[in-house]
């Protein structure tokens, strides 16, 4: 594809910020997010409506959701000052429905405003990009410093731009977006935590990664859970399929299913904690409501077995839900004392993130065009991600796999995944 930038402005809230709001605290789940975006494109096949009403509606829009105008501070906080966001447009010589019927994360990556890097560096907050394909047909890209917003916040904030946008009176409940999760869990100097993170991250610089989506339909999943047995979730069952088809792939490759002591795997699930919270959080409040769990396969075991692992994603939830029934601050104590037991444990092991997305509104963001037709990430995900969204039909799941060119081989060769789930290539 051929992208060329037609224009890019600043976009700042239709209303200026009160000066007592102006200091946004971050909380201790943001600032392990710092570093990191989140870009969602979403690809629609009819003109949405021009891009004064998209600017005036998501500066509408951002009057209630100041931080995102907002510029990060010393770590620990948002100037929400008004900075505002950027505004690009650009023009793409390219087959929209080809891409989506055969998406290349490289050519997705291009439709962001920003990469990473440059997203950091610029020190915005959120950043939106509108994408006019020549043969019809728009995406629009809105990228999201982590910090700020986990994908539950990401979807409620883009759905509520949308409905601004498409029904021009629309309000929203300021009561529902922001909320102090620095009471919940407080602000921590986590430099240290960082400084370590990027290092790994630049060791697996030289390391082949790729990245393919799956999609699994509906009567797929249904016999997938009934196979199981036990009512799995669909969540449950997918993790079963996928970490049991790693943790057999490298047994088998590694040991000659001999089981070892030294060969270990784990498995990080990021659980959203609003709904879990006692009184509930509203779902579009903004921050990162979360934490991340972690369980791990016995080291004696030479073969995955779907039901223990649906046990153990269980046993894993019961944890922290009595984390959370502890209430605070001794619950979030318990939260951050697991999360650093998973950085000392994780140099040991061989690491798996299964994040899930399913039922947040992303169908639901309309600009006037119509629902979109497919809705996905912009980037490539770190080494050993698997992150699951619903389709657009809301029936099926589509995940999002990132994994070394040797472990993404191995998982399409498995026999139960040619079996339940089609991929992107």
């Amino acid at each position: 594809m051929e992208i060329r930038i037609i224009s890019s402005e600043i976009i700042k809230p239709c209303s200026s910020t009160p000066e007592h709001i102006r200091s946004y605290r971050l909380s201790a789940m943001d600032q392990f997010s710092l570093h990191t975006s989140i870009p969602l494109v979403f690809f629609y096949s009819g003109a949405c409506k021009n891009s004064h009403h998209l600017k005036k509606s998501l500066s509408q829009t951002l009057t209630y959701y100041y931080p995102f105008a907002g510029r990060i501070k010393n770590g620990f906080s948002v100037d929400c000052d008004d900075y505002g966001v950027t505004f690009n447009e650009a023009s793409v010589a390219g087959d929209m429905l080809e891409l989506i019927k055969r998406p290349k994360i490289e050519l997705l990556e291009q439709l962001r405003p920003y990469n990473e890097e440059e997203m950091l560096s610029a020190q915005v907050n959120l950043a939106v990009q509108v994408n006019h394909f020549d043969r019809g047909g728009v995406a629009i890209c809105v990228s999201f410093r982590h910090a700020i917003a986990d994908a539950c916040a990401a979807a409620h904030f883009v759905r509520n731009w949308s409905k601004v946008a498409n029904c021009g009176g629309y309000l929203i409940d300021a009561k529902d977006v922001i909320f102090d999760c620095n009471s919940i869990f407080p602000s921590q100097d986590v430099s240290g935590a960082l400084s370590k993170r990027n290092h790994e991250l630049e060791n697996d610089d030289h390391e082949m990664i790729i990245t393919k989506w799956f999609t699994f339909n509906n009567s797929k999943i249904a016999a997938l859970q009934e196979k199981i047995g036990d009512r799995p979730t669909r969540f449950e069952a997918l993790l079963a399929l996928m970490w049991g088809a790693m943790i057999d792939a490298n047994i088998k490759e590694t040991n000659n299913n001999t089981p070892t002591p030294t060969l270990q795997f784990g498995a990080l699930i990021p659980i959203n904690l609003r709904r879990k919270m006692n009184p509930s959080l509203p779902e579009q409040c903004i921050g990162n409501v979360i934490t991340i769990g972690m369980t791990e396969w016995p080291t004696k075991e030479i073969r995955a077995n779907y039901n223990k692992i649906v046990f153990k994603a269980r046993e894993l939830m019961s944890i922290v839900d009595s984390y959370i029934k502890k209430g605070f601050p001794n619950g979030w104590k318990n939260c951050i004392k697991n999360e650093a037991a998973m950085d000392g444990n994780a140099s040991e092991m061989k690491m798996f993130t299964f994040s899930s997305a399913y039922r947040l509104p992303f169908y639901e963001t309309d600009f006037g065009c119509g629902k979109p037709l497919w809705v996905t990430l912009a980037q490539r995900g770190m080494k050993n991600t698997f992150s699951s969204t619903d389709t657009s039909d809301g029936k099926g799941i589509q995940v999002l796999v990132t994994l070394t060119e040797e472990d993404m081989t191995k998982l399409e060769q498995d026999p139960a995944i040619l079996a339940y789930a089609s991929s992107s290539n």
